[in-house]
């Protein structure tokens, strides 16, 4: 599968990289600028092209058979930047996918987006980005999976997680283990039309999406 990953040159999309360097699917890593090209290659990327998740990206998506979005305005951007990414960006390249017939869309989400207004103050704008991007995609006719991590660490991954489709799991996870659990997700039919939580647990990857 060929695969357009938006937020590539993030950590987690780093991660994923890596870790589809070593399977059977095609990365294409959307960059804003052309000398961040070849280190993602190094990393894993089967090729990069330019592009701005706050413009038309289609020209990028051509030839592409999924989507993964793993991009964010990150903690250091205020509201207006958050709302241009991980809201407006996001909800761009969902009707750019459909529109172009890409039926498959994989997005990090967030925990507490189910329910924003419910976060701690200082979080329910960012929360309101990913819950209208949510709920946008889930309304988008797509082939979706939402992927709502727990607090990010940059630990080791350890290949193991706890999944739940029915309610929020509270508690952490590594980087590496979400961009592995992105990558199962693009062959786990039982990904397909989810909503589900993910943290560090006991059950290997690929049997924890299985179960959903």
């Amino acid at each position: 599968m060929h695969v357009f990953i938006a937020g590539a040159n993030g950590q987690i999309g780093q991660h994923l990289l890596r870790e589809m360097a070593n399977s059977d699917h095609e990365a294409r890593a959307m960059v804003r600028h052309p000398d961040q090209g070849p280190e993602l290659q190094q990393l894993g990327a089967t090729e990069t092209v330019l592009g701005d998740l706050e413009k038309d990206c289609s020209e990028a998506m051509k030839g592409c058979d999924a989507v993964i979005f793993a991009a964010g305005s990150g903690p250091h951007t205020g509201p207006d930047k958050t709302t241009d990414v991980d809201q407006d960006g996001a909800i761009r390249l969902i009707d750019t996918a459909a529109a172009m017939g890409i039926k498959r869309f994989i997005i990090v989400s967030s925990m507490g987006a189910e329910k924003p207004d419910n976060g701690p103050e200082k979080l329910r704008h960012y929360l309101r980005a990913k819950h209208n991007a949510d709920e946008h995609l889930k309304s988008s006719g797509l082939n979706y999976t939402i992927i709502r991590p727990g607090q990010l660490t940059n630990d080791e991954g350890t290949g193991k997680v706890a999944v739940s489709a029915g309610k929020e799991n509270f508690g952490k996870i590594p980087r590496q283990d979400v961009a592995r659990v992105l990558l199962a997700a693009l062959d786990a039919d039982t990904t397909a039309d989810q909503v589900f939580y993910v943290v560090s647990g006991d059950t290997p990857v690929a049997d924890a999406l299985a179960k959903l």
